[in-house]
């Protein structure tokens, strides 16, 4: 007979890195194989050769063990069954028999697997067992059902569900088909949960297993299915665990456990608080405990039709309930039923309590007293209650107070029809302008069909929209004021002949602007333009909205869409209106103009915006010279702005001459040589790499800075090394101020400062004496005492014996040897103690 080998490599999916350490097969069902296997920690770093004996090693009791079986078949293969971590009170896998896999414990572990069949004596105690996942509460079934079994657990591992389901249906035990559904909550297993529910002849569970399926989670259907099985325990605890609390209140309702569906709604599932109230109030009721039902209507805020009902019977407990409440429904509830039973006095009191105006009225009318219902309707201008009174005026024919009360409800058509009926004519043109545009045109045609009155006749027509007859009756009767009005209201919409005739009678009357909005309505935006101009008129930013045609316009070509918005720009660069031309001139995608224009406007904020958004190199270079025409030197925002902006333009020889500059602010403003020598630095860079059109100029200016920055950096590294080599630093500070250009980059008062200072620590008067009258000849007096304060002066001559000189100090500037706090207070206390 010859002989077949399969194999199975461990190396895909969540069986990747294990290594089987133990296997066994089943003594009675040879196509079930069990193995033991532990991960492989370091098994990829290890030779073939010795993964077997590292395996071996890594079985060790404190291993991650999973056991894992499988069929095995000649047409299949191996085919994963089930996995599981082997439990921590087991040592190792022993063997399988089915039902059960077999284990030895730990030693000196007690058994606590809730599987193992302790009632068995023939276990021998160290040995203990666990079903088959397919064999969990059917440990004790019969050969037949135990095969029937196996070839189910087959067939599912295959994929072939009707073989699967084939091969169990021969069990008949309603028993064992109930057993394995509730084995199927705790496995939660809901294909084989169906075909046991079908098997049982559970309908109702499997229609609500079925209509449970659209719940998103696992644990929320498995529920359902514990519930249909009486499972009601686990039902709650897998709704908690799927945080379902929705589904957990309705579980506890249906199952009478109020206090525990009210804390539910109260705290995890308020969206169904108020429906929880609502039901307990009803199962309350049910239980005729209509005291606390009639609280819990209250919380479901259902009482105000739920309580009338349920105390329906009993009218002297509604009436007190009504009272106490206060509240304007049950008020209006009982009034109408009081007014059901013709107690109408008690009905009113209510209906008064209710503020229900419309119902006084109809009762005081019913009983007669109309003069009391007008009371009330004037009083309180409630059109119900209006309309109700105006229709029994009418039916005493008393037309005046009908229309009145007609009117107040706004009911204007009705009184519109009295007036004409009445010739009413002064009240008519009131509550025409009142009513609507249908109302106002028959009121209009009532004027001119009388012929009399044709003002009223015009305005009407006005207002009601109908602008085309109002302007005919109006140049007909030639009411010239009406057509101002009328004309105001003419727009795009209108008929382009109706806005040419009123642009023509403005013109005609000097009322230019009048006569410009009437061209734009009519599209005609030379012509307006045009006027305009000649009369000097300023265009506003509605006008110039109105001139400005959209792109997709086809009643001009692009070409001249862009010249008419470039001539309106021109037109409010002329009156000033900078931003407006800005904003015309970028529709007519004129960038570098619209610049321009907003240059001259002085918006900051919007230079810098819209030459971000324009991306122009001659724009960034145009916004970056304005800023620099401001106070950038406190602004450093400013200051990235400048740079940013000549960088994106590619002007680097402006940018070179912009660090120049921020290099003497940092000189004169600050004394930071470091920060200044850093910026001559970035100038130097910038106007090497620049494209000039003048080579030689480029390099005298490139010479220019080098020399800068080399009397910068030597008086740095004069200050820098005084504290380790004062001689040399002093006979830089010396060499320097020969320098024949030293003072247009070093301040020299800096330099005499700095020699001042030292000479008058080593206690050298005679020299500090000498640098200090130098700086008086070279410096301005009111310079002097920008570098040296007043108390190293005064030092100086007390040393040699010299009257004292006073040097007034407008600003001090601290030198380096000196704590600029400490000087800014001597200074304060010498300017407090000068006579």
């Amino acid at each position: 007979m010859g002989l077949s080998f399969r194999n199975y490599a461990f190396g895909d999916g969540t069986l990747a890195h294990l290594v089987p350490v133990s296997h066994f097969w089943d003594q009675s069902e040879p196509r079930l194989f069990v193995c033991e296997a532990v991960r492989e920690a370091t098994g990829a770093q290890l030779q073939p050769a010795d993964r077997k004996a590292h395996a071996r090693d890594s079985a060790g009791p404190t291993a991650d063990a999973l056991i894992l079986s499988f069929f095995i078949s000649e047409e299949h293969g191996f085919l994963l069954q089930d996995s599981f971590s082997r439990p921590p009170t087991y040592q190792s896998l022993l063997g399988m028999e089915v039902p059960h896999y077999y284990f030895t414990k730990k030693p000196g572990e007690a058994d606590r697997d809730n599987w193992v069949d302790s009632q068995h004596s023939r276990i021998p105690q160290m040995v203990g067992r666990r079903p088959l996942r397919d064999f969990v509460g059917l440990e004790d079934c019969d050969k037949a059902t135990r095969n029937a079994m196996l070839n189910f657990s087959f067939f599912i591992a295959v994929g072939d569900m009707d073989e699967a389901f084939k091969s169990i249906k021969l069990i008949k035990s309603e028993a064992v088909w109930e057993n394995m559904a509730r084995m199927c909550v705790k496995t939660q297993r809901l294909d084989v949960a169906k075909v046991c529910l079908g098997n049982m002849g559970h309908a109702r569970g499997a229609r609500a297993l079925r209509e449970a399926e659209q719940e998103p989670e696992l644990e929320a259907r498995v529920a359902m299915l514990a519930i249909q099985l009486g499972m009601l325990e686990e039902a709650e605890q897998l709704y908690k665990k799927c945080q379902r609390y929705d589904l957990l209140n309705k579980l506890y309702r249906a199952s009478g456990q109020w206090q525990k569906a009210i804390e539910v709604a109260e705290h995890q599932d308020r969206v169904h608080l108020r429906t929880t109230y609502y039901n307990y109030a009803k199962h309350l009721e049910a239980s005729a405990d209509c005291s606390l039902a009639l609280s819990y209507y209250e919380k479901s805020d259902t009482h105000r039709f739920e309580v009338p009902r349920m105390l329906s019977e009993d009218l002297q407990s509604l009436e007190l309930y009504i009272n106490k409440m206060k509240d304007k429904t049950l008020w209006r509830w009982w009034a109408q039923y009081l007014e059901s039973q013709a107690e109408m006095d008690a009905a009113l009191r209510y209906y008064e309590l209710t503020q229900d105006y419309f119902s006084l009225v109809r009762i005081h009318c019913f009983q007669g007293n109309i003069q009391k219902a007008a009371e009330i309707a004037n009083e309180t201008g409630n059109w119900a209650a209006s309309y109700h009174l105006a229709r029994q005026y009418e039916s005493q024919e008393e037309v005046r107070q009908a229309v009145h009360f007609y009117t107040r409800a706004q009911a204007f058509n009705n009184a519109i029809r009295l007036c004409k009926e009445n010739g009413l004519d002064d009240q008519l043109m009131n509550l025409a302008l009142l009513s609507s545009p249908k109302d106002m045109i028959e009121a209009a045609c009532y004027y001119e069909e009388k012929g009399e009155q044709m003002d009223r006749a015009v305005m009407l027509y006005h207002k009601a929209g109908h602008f085309s007859k109002a302007l005919e009756l109006a140049f007909a009767t030639q009411q010239f004021g009406a057509l101002q009005l009328i004309a105001e209201d003419l727009d795009e919409k209108s008929d382009p002949a109706l806005l040419a005739r009123c642009s023509d009678f403005f013109l005609e009357h000097n009322q230019y602007e009048k006569a410009v909005e009437l061209l734009l309505a009519a599209k005609k935006y030379q012509e307006a333009l045009q006027l305009c101009l000649e009369q000097n008129m300023t265009i506003t930013e509605e006008m110039a909205e109105k001139m400005t045609v959209s792109k997709d316009c086809t009643d001009l070509s692009e070409e001249s869409r862009r010249e008419l918005l470039e001539q309106i720009a021109n037109c409010c660069m002329r009156q000033g209106n900078y931003h407006l031309a800005t904003k015309k001139y970028t529709q007519a995608g004129n960038k570098l103009k619209a610049m321009r224009a907003l240059l001259k406007s002085g918006d900051t904020e919007k230079i810098v915006f819209f030459a971000g958004v324009s991306r122009q190199k001659e724009n960034y270079i145009m916004a970056a010279n304005y800023l620099q025409s401001l106070d950038w030197r406190k602004e450093p925002e400013t200051m990235k702005t400048i740079i940013s902006f000549y960088t994106k333009g590619r002007a680097l020889d402006l940018l070179a001459s912009f660090y120049d500059a921020c290099a003497q602010v940092e000189i004169n403003e600050y004394q930071n040589y470091d920060k200044a020598h850093g910026a001559l630095t970035e100038a130097y860079k910038c106007l090497s790499k620049a494209k000039t059109k003048s080579p030689l100029d480029q390099e005298t200016k490139l010479a220019q800075l080098q020399s800068k920055m080399t009397l910068v950096k030597r008086f740095i590294q004069a200050r820098r090394t005084y504290g380790e080599d004062p001689k040399e630093s002093v006979k830089q500070c010396e060499l320097l101020l020969e320098e024949p250009d030293l003072d247009s980059t070093v301040r020299i008062g800096d330099v005499y400062g700095f020699l001042v200072e030292h000479y008058l620590q080593m206690e050298e008067f005679q020299m500090a004496y000498k640098y200090l009258e130098e700086m008086r000849r070279r410096l301005p007096p009111a310079k002097l005492s920008y570098y040296v304060n007043q108390r190293t002066v005064d030092a100086v001559h007390q040393g040699l014996g010299i009257p004292l000189a006073r040097v007034l100090p407008e600003r001090i500037h601290h030198s380096s040897m000196e704590d600029p706090k400490e000087v800014d207070e001597e200074v304060m206390e010498e300017v407090e103690n000068d006579p």
